[in-house]
């Protein structure tokens, strides 16, 4: 025919092809409104359609077919304890370079019959994520394994801050031991004042958004497979490598 068969199986086949499909899915997520990318790809595959993860996910976002799901929630943060409390040391930093401040936070997934649970260390200055776990429990030793990672991937030199909200997670005394043993000076913000760690408040709201209410997990199998790829390979914010 003259043109090669890049050109020739080009975007108008591929275009017709996504519409079938975007059809489909419609009415599949107008049926079954809490099904997410996993359900839809099985029920395309179901009648005939055999269509790549990437591309289901990508429609489902492209058209606003997101699992509309009734979401139960739970506290993360304690702060009604007898634990010491640090002071507020991030509020009067300027940071000019990384491992001057870390912001640490901790937030749920919802799946069948329970939650999975998620701390997050961040470096205030890149915004990248330095460490991170993942549990059923939550407790200190979730934030620890956390930090143990932060600490053991970055080596942050004395006088590095730790902050975080007022939970009983970080002011624990086996986390407190921990900071210190390494040098690491610990700072809170206010009770119940998210602004005072906006930067962590702030990752874990678009974590939520881009990487968990999309993908209506199940299992915690399901949380710790997407969300350890998540978290390892963030570039959502700029910052250092």
């Amino acid at each position: 025919m003259g043109m090669a068969r890049s050109t020739f199986y080009d975007e108008p086949i591929r275009a017709a092809d996504d519409t079938a499909i975007v059809a489909a899915m419609a009415v599949i997520c107008d049926e079954f409104e809490h099904y997410g990318w996993r359900r839809v790809r099985a029920a395309l595959r179901q009648q005939g359609m055999v269509v790549n993860h990437k591309k289901v996910r990508r429609l489902m976002r492209e058209h606003d077919f997101q699992p509309r799901m009734r979401r139960r929630f739970t506290t993360t943060t304690d702060s009604d304890h007898d634990q010491p409390i640090f002071p507020n040391l991030a509020k009067t930093m300027a940071l000019d370079g990384p491992d001057q401040l870390w912001v640490a936070d901790i937030t749920y997934v919802t799946i069948v019959g329970g939650f999975a649970y998620a701390a997050v260390i961040l470096d205030a200055w890149s915004r990248r994520v330095v460490g991170h776990a993942i549990s059923r429990s939550i407790d200190a030793r979730l934030t620890l394994a956390a930090l143990s990672v932060a600490i053991e991937k970055r080596q942050p030199p004395p006088g590095c801050v730790h902050h975080s909200d007022r939970g009983s997670q970080y002011a624990a005394k086996i986390y407190r031991d921990y900071l210190a043993q390494h040098g690491i000076n610990g700072s809170m913000g206010r009770r119940g004042n998210p602004y005072d760690n906006a930067k962590a408040e702030s990752f874990m709201k678009t974590l939520k958004v881009e990487g968990v209410y999309p993908m209506a997990f199940e299992t915690f199998a399901e949380v710790v497979e997407h969300l350890q790829n998540s978290l390892t390979t963030s570039t959502t914010l700029e910052g250092y490598t």
